[in-house]
This record gives structure tokens, sequence and C-alpha cells, in this order.
């Protein structure tokens, strides 16, 4: 596992680029309401990145042919936008996206309510928000990588949601995917100590029912295998010599 310390340049642009694509997401959520499309979401980020002098990173992602992962209900994350798919009052769609700024990436997600949500629906949503920020208050110098998969898992474990785990957290950097790879389920190991100048996306994503996920035919959009609702929240971090700074925070 080679995980890259950024220098204070490579961080002041990963910075940058993680601010872009948090005015993104904030315009995108003000966006959602019942019937519009998920395509149209596709269209409004895809030009929100360009118009910022981002560049989508998931567009042709290994084929991914959207710039915007937008996941409807059971649909945990890559979900493909479709002029078809019709966002209803009571759904909550996952917003996954990032982009390109002078050549370095950023990463985020949020789940956002169409309308009103059901109160389960909107306790998943805020749990998996709130199970982050437990995961990140072990995001420091010094503390182990897997002291923030701990910390989530702790955090989930009296609600009795599914932590998914066939996805996890990466590094993030000159590329979208780095090492470490980042669990959100207990883990027996230390993994390697924290360092400053480390830029990570911590993701959980979890399932109101069982942990078992499915891929879909267009071998893009996982699925909970029970068809149960699944949240999903991410934010790219920087490790400092204190605490943890949140990159992609309006």
């Amino acid at each position: 596992m080679a995980i890259i310390i950024k220098t204070e340049s490579q961080i002041k642009l990963i910075r940058e680029s993680c601010r872009l694509l948090a005015i993104v997401h904030k315009e995108l959520e003000e966006f959602i309401r019942p019937g519009i499309s998920t395509r149209e979401i596709d269209i409004k980020g895809d030009s929100l990145i360009r118009k910022l002098g981002g560049i989508p990173n998931f567009l042709h992602y290994n084929g991914y042919p959207a710039s915007i992962c937008v996941s409807v209900n059971d649909e945990v994350v890559h979900g493909i936008p479709s002029k078809r798919r019709i966002l209803e009052e009571g759904d909550i769609v996952s917003l996954d996206a990032g982009m390109i700024y002078k050549g370095y990436h950023s990463d985020e997600a949020r789940t956002h309510a169409v309308g009103r949500i059901s109160p389960e629906a909107q306790q998943l949503i805020d749990v998996t928000r709130e199970s982050f920020f437990a995961g990140i208050k072990m995001a420091k110098a010094g503390n182990h990588l897997y002291d923030i998969s701990n910390a989530v898992a702790e955090y989930i474990r009296p609600y009795g949601y599914g932590i998914v785990r066939d996805l996890v957290g990466h590094g993030v950097g000159t590329k979208l995917h780095e090492d470490p790879q980042i669990p959100n389920y207990a883990q027996f190991k230390r993994g390697p100590r924290l360092r400053p100048g480390m830029t990570l996306a911590v993701e959980p994503m979890i399932n109101m029912g069982g942990a078992e996920v499915e891929w879909l035919d267009d071998n893009w959009t996982v699925v909970t295998e029970d068809g149960s609702l699944s949240a999903h929240y991410e934010n790219t971090i920087l490790i400092t010599d204190g605490e943890p700074e949140i990159l992609t925070r309006c």
C-alpha cells in the first residue's frame, strides 16, 4: 500500500477542486424535486462542473456513461442517469460526483429527500451522515486508518442497519482512486498510521436492511439485495497536524 503524502502546492489544488465541487453539490441539492428525471440532474451537474472550470471525473471513468451518479431508493451507488427515471415524492436520491481541477480530483456524495419522505427514510439519511462525522473524529495524525472504519461501524451498530462491505472509501489526488482503501465496517487490524498531507474520501454507504448488494445488468448500478433503501455520505478530507479538514463543504 503506497499512500501518497501531498505537498502544500498539491493540497492547495485539491482544496480548490473540493471547494468548487461543494458548490456543484449545493446547487444540485436545490435542483432536486419531484417530476424531474435523473438525466436532468446529470445534465445540470455536468454543466456546473464545466462552468466552474473543472472536468467531470466520473464521465467515461472505466466506461461509466455520465458525469453524476444518480442512485434512487434501493440503488446504493453508480446509478446511471436516464430521461425515463422520474423522481417521485417520497423517494430518496444519492448524488455522487467529482471533478478534476488543474489535474487534481475531488469526490463527494450526498443523499437527499425528494419532497416529503418517511421518518424512517429520514433517519437513515441522518444516521449515515452522522456516521461519517463519528469516523472523522478519529482521522487525526498518529491514529490508524481503521480507527475511522471502527468508529463508523460503532456508530451504526445500535440502529441495526447494514453496512455495505463490497464498496469502500479511498485516497484522492491526481487519481480519483488512490491507496488506501477505507472500509466502513469493523476491522481487526489497525491499518497504516495517519499522517499529515493524506487526502482521503471517507464514504459510509448504509442500507436500511441487510448489508448485501448486487450489480444490475448494466454492470454499474449497485442495489441492495433485499430491496431496502440505501444512503450515502462522502467527503474528501485532509489529515493535518490537528483536526481533520473537510474539503468538500461549502
